[in-house]
């Protein structure tokens, strides 16, 4: 394929049946940034690489050639950066993540590039619709929520704030499961992402590296006399890189996302094949490819479990070997200058077996002493903390661990018994703060605590909002902060306004630019411009319109996904995050329950009509979390149906959220639902991205809420709820829920009407795990807070009401929401954590 169309005549020739002028100079079709040079790539492609004629061309295929065309563009800046910062010697972070949620690529990589009118003309030209192509794009489910998305963010903000930064994963074949609702219920289908192919990614079979696994040890001395250890696997596999290129947002910065896919090393044994053991044959290929295959499992059998640990084994080893190779082949450092040129950056406790790996790469495989390995080991590594749920603080059983990684264990002990005669110096005679911080915990058998060793083994430690960072080191680490205080500290999370505002709320992208300019996309303080307008009546019109056509495009997906019509001027209620009984969707379905009660009983009654929106994922095992789904459809199945009642409310499961269908939901909704247990969730980045596009938050002073409350103000804010001192208190003082409905006839009759079967049919079993959970179990004090939230939700449709003040608040959150950009949390990892600093590219 040439860069340039051209003939022989040197007047005109045709690719796809469209003619191309060669008279004139012309951009190269490879990194030309006109309409015109785009055009002609995505012809090229079509022919060279699609391979297809003009007369059995789809949209799918248009959506390859462009995606392939815009990749070229890419790729000119992803070489340019990754040359500048090997030449340079730069400091580079790693992000470490089992998870990245990236979304869709297409329109991501338009934005930053600036070529999303080049592409819509390129595409009219060749009689198709940008919009449509699109929409052809299939997202890669490579993570479960919240963890993935965020490392995303992150990287696209490495790349727009020109800092050096690789991103490593797993290129899980099936993503995380598509959901599908049937009768109520949460159904799973299998995310075959790739099955039309990625065009963003290239595989690179020469950067692979041997992963072993299982086996023994065992001990000997080297030519120098010196005591050694050698692994001797039961298995060994190969990684084998996948990179797709991350693009920053009006720079030429291109960083890297390196995904790890898993691969046999003899992938046919021949001679067992022709003995006619078929399934022998290809049996170390398919126990190797395993480990890659699907995002990992629920952790409740022992074999998931094994394979969980696997896999994070698995691109720990290939990063790490990477990273190495990086640095003493192709840069020509030594490894004691490993801290000064790489930051490492551990995203919670998924990938903590780096600590262990890398010493024993440093120690085993490049001969270095344990001090010196130990001091490189700290000195990289950063670790990340995302939770204060105890069952989220993965440990691994003894023997299993053992069992997988003999060696990495052996380690372990090591590194334990020295941190101990530290912890024992210390604090002298304290016999039960060392068995607390032991890596090694004894309570229900033996097992290897990972968030002990993240913390042991790097020389920072964050949270990742405010409260949750102070709970850290108040509960979970207290005695490392009392050991420690230096290493701690706080990074609250940001998302990306490139992809949460400008890209998936184009009609407020377009009011912010033409009042504030668009410097807002790379600086979101700038929305604070915003607040000269909020009493403008023209502008609040102008600030509804976009809302209110952005609810009509949600409703029309809506309608299209399940059958429920919307009204477009009804208050949009939302709460789309993953489905968890800390969360507490199952609050919001009371109030829900509570309206009803309301409506029935009294005829005569007005509310101001709202639709409660609901989306998010069960985890497959989580049995509660699917009844609490069954119950919001089952609700919705007899409120919508109910001509007393729909007139004023209609309430939606909408299913299989993910990063495409939030795009429309963010940018639509009017309140934010935020009602999670106080001193439970971590920060949250939905009640962000919420905020950004000017919606309302509902919520408890709880993870990033109580940062989001006082940016906003309170008054522009619906608090509500027990603070985590007061739920600490009601726990320890015994709480018992029919306290709460003996004092309150109206919540008692609104579980009367779960447990009559009303929203089932008659039927009285089917929900009654929910009510189980909230009678005698319930660590998550959803009765507690039930009053609290059934009054600040009337006082919310009391705002409502009153059209200039709701959009008054609106704007006023939009505009205050600048603190929780990615942009600002990345900057402060860089120039606080990680000292890596900006790198202009030029080309």
């Amino acid at each position: 394929m040439t860069d340039t169309a051209h003939s022989s005549s040197g007047k005109s020739t045709a690719v796809n049946g469209i003619e191309f002028d060669n008279t004139r100079p012309q951009e190269r079709s490879r990194t030309g940034m006109s309409a015109d040079a785009l055009r002609r790539a995505i012809s090229d492609h079509l022919v060279y690489s699609i391979g297809r004629p003009a007369a059995v061309l789809t949209s799918q295929h248009y959506y390859m050639a462009l995606s392939l065309a815009v990749r070229d563009r890419m790729q000119q800046r992803w070489m340019a950066t990754t040359q500048d910062w090997l030449d340079l010697s730069n400091k580079v972070t790693c992000y470490l993540s089992a998870e990245f949620l990236m979304g869709p690529q297409l329109g991501n990589n338009l934005l930053n590039l600036g070529l999303e009118s080049e592409a819509r003309a390129a595409l009219a030209e060749l009689g198709q619709d940008l919009d449509e192509i699109v929409a052809c794009e299939e997202e890669p489910g490579l993570g479960n929520g919240g963890l993935g998305r965020l490392a995303a963010c992150y990287l696209d903000s490495l790349a727009t704030l020109e800092r050096p930064s690789i991103g490593y994963g797993i290129r899980y074949e099936f993503g995380i499961f598509d959901q599908e609702i049937r009768e109520g219920w949460q159904v799973e289908k299998t995310d075959n992402w790739l099955v039309s192919g990625n065009p963003w990614e290239i595989d690179k079979p020469d950067a692979s590296y041997f992963v072993c696994w299982g086996g023994y040890t065992e001990q000997y001395q080297d030519i120098a006399g010196r005591h050694r250890v050698r692994w001797i696997p039961r298995r060994v596999l190969q990684g084998v890189s996948y990179d797709t290129p991350v693009q920053g947002y009006g720079v030429n910065t291109c960083n890297t996302l390196t995904l790890w896919s898993a691969r046999s090393l003899k992938s046919f044994e021949l001679e067992a094949f022709n003995t006619g053991d078929f399934y022998k044959a290809v049996e170390d290929e398919v126990l190797s490819e395993k480990v890659s295959k699907v995002l990992y499992p629920n952790d409740e059998p022992e074999a998931g479990k094994r394979l969980r640990l696997q896999q994070q084994y698995f691109f720990v080893t290939c990063s790490l070997q990477d990273v190495i190779r990086i640095h003493t082949e192709r840069v020509g450092l030594p490894l004691s200058a490993l801290p000064d040129k790489w930051a490492i950056q551990l995203n919670d406790t998924h990938p903590s077996i780096a600590v262990a790996e890398l010493m024993r790469l440093l120690i085993d495989e490049h001969d270095l002493s344990w001090d010196e390995a130990w001091d490189i080991t700290v000195a990289t590594f950063g670790y990340t903390n995302h939770t204060l749920l105890p069952e989220a603080l993965e440990t691994w059983s003894l023997s299993l661990f053992g069992d997988c990684l003999p060696r990495h264990l052996e380690l372990i002990y090591e590194i334990n018994d020295r941190f101990l005669d530290e912890v024992r110096a210390a604090f002298p005679g304290d016999d039960d703060r060392v068995r607390r911080m032991s890596l090694i915990g004894e309570d229900g058998g033996k097992s290897v605590r990972m968030a002990h060793l993240a913390t042991v083994g790097s020389h920072f430690v964050n949270g990742v909002a405010a409260l949750h960072s102070e709970l850290l080191k108040d509960s979970v680490l207290k005695d490392f902060y009392e050991l420690w205080p230096e290493r701690f500290g706080n990074v609250t999370n940001g998302v990306t306004p490139r992809r949460f505002l400008a890209l998936s709320n184009p009609g407020l992208r377009q009011l912010l630019d033409e009042t504030i300019g668009d410097g807002w996309i790379t600086d979101l303080d700038k929305l604070r411009g915003l607040e000269s307008y909020v009493d403008d009546p023209g502008f609040r019109e102008r600030w509804r319109k976009v809302k209110r056509a952005n609810k009509s495009r949600l409703a029309e997906y809506v309608h299209s996904s399940t059958g429920i019509e919307l009204d477009p001027t009804w208050m949009f209620d939302i709460q789309v995050k993953r489905i968890h009984e800390y969360k507490r969707q199952h609050l919001n379905a009371l109030h829900i329950i509570t309206l009803y009660h309301r409506l029935k009983s009294n005829p005569g009654l007005t509310i101001p009509p709202r639709a409660f929106i609901f989306g998010g994922k069960a985890a497959p095992g989580y049995y509660l979390a699917k009844r609490i789904i069954k119950l919001i459809t089952a609700i919705g199945d007899v409120v919508n149906a109910d001509p007393d009642v729909n007139r004023f409310m209609k309430v939606v499961f909408l299913p299989n959220f993910n990063v495409q269908n939030a795009h429309l939901i963010y940018p639509a909704a009017n309140l934010s639902e935020q009602i999670s247990t106080a001193g439970k969730e971590a920060s949250g980045t939905g009640n962000m991205k919420f905020m950004m596009n000017g919606a309302l938050t509902i919520g408890t002073l709880d993870g990033a809420n109580v940062e989001i409350r006082e940016e906003a103000g309170a008054e522009n804010f619906f608090l509500f709820g027990l603070t985590e001192d007061q739920v600490e208190s009601v726990k320890s003082n015994g709480y018992r829920p029919m306290d709460y409905i003996e004092r309150d006839p109206e919540l008692a009759a609104v579980l009367e009407l779960i447990a009559d079967g009303k929203f089932t049919h008659g039927d009285t079993e089917i929900l009654r795990p929910v009510l189980d959970s909230l009678l005698h179990h319930d660590p998550f004090l959803v009765l507690a807070d039930y009053r609290s939230y059934i009054d600040c939700q009337e006082r919310v449709s009391a705002a409502w009401l009153d059209g200039d003040t709701w959009a008054r608040m609106s704007i006023l959150n939009s505009a205050r929401s600048g603190k929780f950009s990615s942009d600002r949390a990345i900057a402060e990892y860089c120039d606080e954590i990680w000292n890596v600093s900006p790198m202009n590219v030029d080309l």
